[in-house]
């Protein structure tokens, strides 16, 4: 069971990854579109996107965890 300073903790964390994770969209869909895109900019940033989204997952978990009646 987490403390609500674990708790409190861990929404912080994830809100600051949720919105990297957006920044990082929008950062890779403007490198798209403007030519020439750098192939291996835009690979090494969807791969951190993919690992934010991966992090934010787990923590989504962590805080509203299944409760099975």
């Amino acid at each position: 069971m987490l403390t609500e300073e674990q708790i409190t903790e861990n929404r912080a964390t994830l809100h600051e990854l949720q919105i990297e994770h957006h920044d990082l969209d929008q950062v890779i869909a403007h490198l798209m579109l403007n030519p020439p895109p750098d192939d291996l900019l835009i690979r090494r940033l969807k791969k951190r996107k993919l690992l934010l989204k991966d992090r934010i997952t787990l923590l989504e978990h962590l805080l509203e965890p299944d409760v099975l009646a």
